[in-house]
C-alpha cells in the first residue's frame, strides 16, 4: 500500500513557523496534537526524501522526527508531530554553539567554520543532556554525542548535506531539571531528490566512472569543518567518521543496525512513495545511493 497522503482543510493553519525558508505552520491533529506542515518546493523532491529518510530512521532505530505526506489547499508537503512537550522549548545549535564558543557566527549556516563535529560532540556529551524523549537507548549509546554519531551515519548513508548548526539541537522544558537532546529531523535535502530524471538515467547507465553514482555520492558535503581553520566542510562520510573516533563504541553499534538492513528494504521504502510524489529514475537512482553509501560505510576504516 503506497505511503497515504494526508489532506489538511483550509482552516488548518493556527500559527505560522518562522524558522527556516519554506512555507510553514502549526495545526491540531485529529488528536487535539500539534502538528506542523512543512511545504515542499515544487519539483523539487522534499516532501519524498524527507518521507524515505523517516522509514529509514525507524530501520536504523534512531530518535525522529515522524513525517507523513500531506497536501494542503493543492500544496504538497509533509506534516509532522511537535516533538517539544508544551511549555518546553527548542534551542537550535548555533544558539548552543554561541554561548560558548567566541565570536560565532549563527547566522552562516553553512559557512561557520566553528560548527566542527569535536565541538558538537563536546557540547552534546554534557551529562545533563538526556536522551531524547521516550526513546529507549542501548547499552553501547551512553551519552547523547553517540547518538550524534547515528545522525551522522544517516546523513553519510542518505548524503543529507543540510546538517547544518539549526537542524540539531536540545529540549529545555521549564521545571525539570533534565535537558533532552532533540530526535534527528529535517532531512529533506538527500537522496539526490533535485536532479533531473535525465541525469538520474545517465549517470545509472554511465560507463564514465566520473558521471557514476559513485562518483556522485563520494562529493556529498556536510555542513561540518574539519577546524576552523579549514576552506571546505567535511563529506558526509568524514563527518561520520571523525564521530567514530571519539565515540567508537557507538559508530559500531549503528554500523551493525545498518548491517542489518537488507538492501531489498530501502526498494520497498520507496516502492511505497505514491507515484504522484516520485518518478521511476528518482526512485532507481535513490536506491542505489544507498546501496552504494551503505557499503561504504560498512567499508570504512577509521
Amino acid at each position: 500500500m503506497p505511503y497515504p497522503i494526508f489532506e489538511l482543510p483550509d482552516d488548518a493553519p493556527i500559527q505560522l513557523e518562522q524558522l527556516g525558508t519554506k512555507t510553514k505552520f502549526w495545526y491540531y491533529g485529529p488528536r487535539g496534537q500539534k502538528m506542523l506542515f512543512k511545504e515542499g518546493r515544487p519539483g523539487t523532491g522534499e516532501n519524498w526524501a524527507e518521507k524515505v529518510c523517516c522509514e529509514i530512521c525507524k530501520l536504523l532505530a534512531l530518535p525522529h522526527a515522524d513525517y507523513e505526506l500531506a497536501v494542503w489547499k493543492g500544496r504538497s508537503g509533509v506534516v509532522t508531530p511537535s516533538f517539544v512537550p508544551d511549555g518546553g522549548r527548542l534551542v537550535l545549535g548555533n544558539e548552543l554553539l554561541a554561548r560558548i564558543v567566541g565570536q560565532y557566527d549563527q547566522s552562516a549556516r553553512f559557512h561557520a567554520r566553528q560548527h566542527t563535529v569535536r565541538i558538537v560532540l563536546k557540547v552534546v556529551s554534557d551529562p545533563r543532556i538526556a536522551f531524547p524523549h521516550s526513546w529507549q537507548s542501548p547499552d553501547a549509546i551512553s551519552d547523547a554525542a553517540g547518538v550524534f554519531a547515528g545522525y551522522l551515519l544517516l546523513d553519510a548513508l542518505v548524503s543529507n548535506q543540510d546538517r547544518h548548526h539549526e537542524n540539531w539541537g536540545l529540549i529545555f522544558v521549564p521545571g525539570q531539571e533534565e535537558v533532552f537532546f532533540a530526535p534527528t529531523f529535517d532531512h529533506a535535502s538527500s537522496l539526490g531528490r533535485n536532479e533531473t530524471d535525465e541525469t538520474r538515467a545517465e549517470r545509472l547507465t554511465t560507463k564514465d566512472k566520473g558521471r557514476s553514482v559513485e562518483a556522485y555520492v563520494e562529493r556529498a558535503r556536510s555542513a561540518f569543518f574539519a577546524t576552523p581553520a579549514s576552506v571546505k566542510p567535511l563529506k558526509t562520510l568524514d563527518a561520520f567518521r571523525e564521530a567514530a573516533k571519539i565515540r567508537p563504541a557507538a559508530a559500531d553499534y549503528w554500523r551493525e543496525r545498518l548491517a542489518a538492513i537488507d538492501p531489498i528494504q530501502y526498494s520497498d521504502i520507496l516502492d511505497e512513495v505514491p507515484d504522484t510524489e516520485i518518478s521511476e529514475p528518482a526512485r532507481d537512482f535513490a536506491c542505489r545511493m544507498l546501496e552504494i553509501n551503505a557499503k561504504r560505510l560498512l567499508d570504512l576504516k577509521a
